[in-house]
């Protein structure tokens, strides 16, 4: 079987590839260890895969890990992209870090946890009162400033390309842009330096398959997280063009490179041993 897929609803369609379930992982090891690639496994397959089994995975390794963590993702965008971070601290959730940090930020100011998705777990700090219900829900302080925006952008990128970029505008509630929140899809043209932005990040931290939520303050470009799966209400084409992207991608990477590759079509070798 050329590719193994553990997620059968994003792989539906892909040809020569075995649909397993993640408990199956250990049944069918040699099918794994022999794989081109191993699709969508869960977070818990990932080290049992790559250093078990020396499996090629899909998404990539950086997707999965700088995914899984707001804070290890934040570290490695300042590592990157340092003028494009809104003002962020991660603290130890202790009395004086707390204190500190409520003098330190301006109000109001958005509190994170350091996993969760779709708008979940990201509070707008108005008040001493949201400030303590926080405190009580987390054992790590992220805390972000508060830009001026009604709207963010969604950067699809998969591979090396992005598939997509299009507006959320914000919420009814107010504050939140995402989707599952009950943001609205915008489908005006999106500024080059947010597209830019989303492929600077994904080349350089090696991701392939993330939807990065980026706003604009003015013409600069604010990334605020990715998320390594994304919902396909926005992109043109749905799930059909994401899969068609994916199948592009990992056909050209099974490609051998090198300083003999490319080689020439067959025709153009054989002219080159006549005119010899």
């Amino acid at each position: 079987m050329a590719w193994i897929s553990f997620d059968v609803f994003r792989t539906l369609g892909f040809k020569d590839t075995l649909q397993l379930k993640p408990e199956q992982i250990f049944k069918y090891k040699d099918d794994i260890s022999s794989a081109d690639w191993v699709l969508y496994p869960e977070y818990w397959q990932l080290n049992a895969l790559i250093y078990g089994l020396k499996a090629k995975v899909f998404p990539s390794q950086a997707s999965y890990l700088l995914g899984h963590n707001k804070i290890e993702m934040t570290r490695a965008f300042e590592m990157v992209a340092p003028a494009n971070i809104p003002h962020t601290e991660i603290r130890a959730n202790t009395p004086s870090n707390a204190d500190e940090l409520w003098e330190l930020m301006l109000h109001p100011f958005v509190a994170k946890l350091p996993k969760a998705s779709q708008g979940s777990g990201v509070w707008l700090i108005k008040s001493r009162a949201d400030w303590r219900a926080y405190l009580e829900r987390t054992d790590i302080l992220y805390v972000q400033e508060y830009l001026p925006i009604n709207k963010d952008i969604r950067v699809v990128v998969i591979g090396d390309q992005a598939v997509c970029a299009y507006w959320r505008l914000q919420a009814d509630q107010g504050f939140y842009n995402n989707v599952a929140k009950g943001g609205v899809i915008d489908q005006s043209p999106i500024p080059a330096q947010a597209i830019n932005l989303a492929l600077h990040l994904a080349q350089s931290l090696e991701i392939d398959h993330a939807g990065f939520d980026i706003a604009m303050v003015g013409d600069h470009p604010y990334v605020f997280e990715f998320n390594r799966l994304f919902g396909n209400q926005g992109i043109e084409g749905g799930d059909q063009k994401i899969r068609d992207t994916i199948i592009d991608y990992l056909h050209r990477k099974q490609e051998p490179t090198g300083p003999n590759f490319p080689k020439a079509p067959a025709s153009g070798r054989k002219r080159a041993r006549r005119a010899a």
